[in-house]
């Protein structure tokens, strides 16, 4: 029986999990509570994900757990951040791109990946995440959505399942030590995914508002301090995976869809 640990066992994690075939796997992990509490990893466990954010002492599970992870497993994972990449004025960036990082955020991810290099880990850069429960669908109906409009900005992102597929292809073919983008086919302007999420609810899109004059909190800001088109041609070279949902319409509507069905 394989035993994956998932250190942070959240969205991305459960969707994961959802993919496994529960007859060949063992899961457990932990929550913000049993991480504090957790003094080792169970000794059966052969695969181990961490969805853990630095802190500004490091990567926490690292710090803690480092004797524990030295011991070696069949396969090891990281989510990290395009952040990485810091900003390059919408130009593209790939794996080779060298790691620029332009906030304090990012810096604390490159130190992090660092850290877990040490382990032969897979390191797996993520855009904005969005899926059921967590997209501008929501946030239109919440009355959060905002359409800022900056310029030349791009954003890359990629829906919860599909990180869930590169990281279940991974799995199955493991290369240690190597870095994979996860994002889907078409960055773009993050104003066009409101709109196009108002469109299929049928409603009106938020106003479109001045990025400079913009009620934004410093981590919303420091977001559009980046712009870049993200390359995952080594992850689908590489693992095969073919994307579920290329861009964010067919996400969305994929999304409407499902909740329209229950």
């Amino acid at each position: 029986m394989k035993h994956l640990f998932c250190f942070g066992y959240g969205y991305t994690a459960q969707a994961l999990t959802a993919r496994l075939d529960r007859s060949e796997w063992k899961v457990s992990g932990t929550n913000r509570a049993s991480f504090e509490t957790l003094q080792h990893l169970p000794a059966d466990v052969t695969h181990v994900l961490s969805s853990v954010p630095p802190g500004p002492d490091g990567d926490p599970v690292v710090n803690k757990f480092a004797t524990d992870l030295a011991r070696g497993f069949t396969w090891v994972g990281y989510l990290s951040t395009t952040g990485v990449y810091g900003d390059h004025a919408g130009a593209e960036v790939d794996e080779n791109t060298p790691l620029q990082p332009v906030s304090d955020r990012g810096a604390r991810r490159v130190a992090a990946e660092k850290q877990w290099a040490h382990f032969n880990t897979h390191i797996f850069r993520l855009p904005g995440i969005y899926g059921p429960g967590r997209s501008q669908l929501d946030a239109l109906r919440e009355g959060t959505a905002k359409r800022i409009i900056k310029p030349g900005q791009l954003f890359s992102r990629i829906h919860v399942d599909d990180i869930a597929g590169v990281l279940h292809a991974s799995l199955n073919t493991p290369n240690p030590s190597r870095a994979y983008n996860v994002a889907d086919d078409e960055p773009c302007p993050p104003q066009d995914v409101v709109t196009y999420a108002a469109k299929l609810l049928g409603v009106a899109p938020p106003p479109e508002i001045d990025f400079e004059h913009a009620n934004l909190s410093p981590m919303a800001r420091s977001f559009y301090g980046e712009s870049k088109r993200v390359s995952n041609a080594r992850m689908k070279q590489e693992l095969g995976y073919k994307l579920k949902y290329p861009n964010y319409r067919d996400g969305l509507e994929a999304i409407l869809k499902s909740e329209r069905a229950q």
